[in-house]
């Protein structure tokens, strides 16, 4: 009932043939879920949907919950204004993440909507982590497979990309420090496919070792589940949504458009706690 077009070798394709403002039946919400497990971040273009209808859309696949670092819009605190104002110059979380890696059960996945977008500039780049897995040494496999990272909501660099944002939005949350402690390599619950599952914007080291222990096997991580033939990039244009697969996918949004305002409303979905 959908039209899939992939983008790009390694993960991403778009996504037509549907409205998402008009409840779509349950055979088209298992098409998108299929396209979401084969592709790892679908794209939707030419979409109109209200805060509502989003919300309507993200509980097909999960429970929305709120973002514990900020507060969400009024009438639906699960919503989240993904902002960059014309004056500042760092861009909400602007470095290679996974969302909330800092909770027990971080999200299955995450809806964004284009709200408001610069002239140019703005895109975000998505990492298949199955690939990073995939492409180890069976050496690395097998010293990585007993691991369990340590990760942190207060790690300066993500800490730096919320600053504009915590003055007038900021939850109590967001003055504790969150912490969750999860396998370096996990298995997606419902591919069984191994996953690298360690992060630059959260992961701080590896569990009963200290920071500087930790730190040249996670630097090499890092650059390794990020190289240019794991990743696909999006261009946003208005009217486009975009979900992609938290378990399985790191993404990272372009700081390229100073001068300008950028806005955009995030859900995200209840997951399971890693194994």
């Amino acid at each position: 009932m959908i039209v899939i077009n992939r983008i790009a070798g390694a993960l991403g394709a778009e996504i037509s043939g549907v409205d998402l403002s008009q409840n779509p039946g349950d055979a088209v919400i298992a098409e998108i879920r299929q396209a979401l497990l084969d592709h790892l971040v679908i794209f939707f273009r030419d979409q109109d949907i209200t805060p509502a209808q989003h919300m309507a859309f993200a509980r097909r696949f999960s429970e929305p919950e709120e973002y514990p670092m900020l507060r969400g819009l009024d009438e639906f605190p699960e919503i989240v204004a993904v902002v960059k104002l014309p004056h500042e110059r760092i861009n909400f979380g602007g470095i290679w993440h996974a969302d909330t890696t800092y909770t027990p059960a971080p999200p299955l996945g995450a809806i964004l909507v284009a709200r408001e977008l610069p002239p140019y500039g703005g895109d975000t780049i998505f990492a298949n982590q199955y690939m990073a897995y995939d492409t180890l040494s069976d050496g690395m496999k097998k010293m990585l497979s007993g691991l369990r990272a340590v990760n942190s909501s207060a790690k300066a660099d993500a800490n730096k990309t919320r600053e504009d944002r915590l003055p007038e939005g900021g939850k109590e949350e967001a003055k504790k420090e969150l912490t969750g402690i999860h396998p370096v390599v996990r298995t997606h619950p419902e591919t069984g496919r191994k996953i690298l599952y360690v992060n630059f914007g959260h992961t701080v080291r590896f569990e009963n070792m200290t920071d500087e222990e930790s730190a040249p096997l996670l630097n090499y991580l890092f650059a390794h589940q990020v190289r240019p033939e794991f990743t696909c990039r999006f261009q946003w244009r208005p009217g486009s949504v975009v979900f992609w697969d938290n378990r399985c996918v790191q993404h990272n949004p372009v700081n390229d458009y100073h001068g300008f305002k950028r806005v955009l409303h995030r859900i995200s979905l209840r997951g399971t706690e890693p194994c």
